[in-house]
């Protein structure tokens, strides 16, 4: 049996299998902070400054849609569409509302889209919407108030 001659571990080796393993972990982070830019603009508020003002207003505002109790359900209606069904606090469908919404792209890679749904049914509402994820914020007029609620179920 032949003997195969063992070559000596270098520093040269060393060298090498460093260089590459730092240039892989060098070479990954580099992809993941390209992709989180590319996707992710940073931006919750335009000026934090001024949301902070209208904290308490909105904090306020929460408060009082808690308290009337309607409840929203949406769902897709079928390719393109979307329905929105409203109840109120006794689980009666809520009829004969103003109903406006609009849908934001979670990563503001597409335009928002303003909706002005519909009744089609007692208490469900529906409007056109393109295929994807969308962020839905959604306010009803109805019975003297002002309701508004946000769903990320699209």
């Amino acid at each position: 049996m032949a003997q195969l001659s063992a070559r000596p571990f270098t520093g040269r080796h060393m060298a090498l299998v460093m260089t590459g393993f730092f240039g892989v972990v060098i070479a990954v982070n580099v992809l993941l902070a390209n992709l989180a830019v590319s996707t992710f603009s940073g931006t919750v508020v335009d000026n934090s400054y001024v949301a902070s003002q209208e904290f308490n207003r909105w904090l306020g505002a929460a408060k009082a849609d808690k308290a009337l109790g309607w409840k929203l359900d949406i769902a897709r209606a079928g390719p393109g569409t979307v329905r929105f069904t409203l109840m109120d606090a006794s689980g009666r469908p809520l009829t004969g509302a103003a109903v406006r919404a609009q849908a934001d792209h979670p990563l503001g890679a597409r335009a928002p889209v303003a909706m002005n749904p519909r009744e089609v049914a007692p208490g469900v509402y529906e409007a056109a919407l393109p295929a994807g994820r969308w962020h839905v914020g959604i306010e009803v007029r109805a019975h003297d108030h002002v309701w508004h609620a946000e769903d990320d179920a699209l």
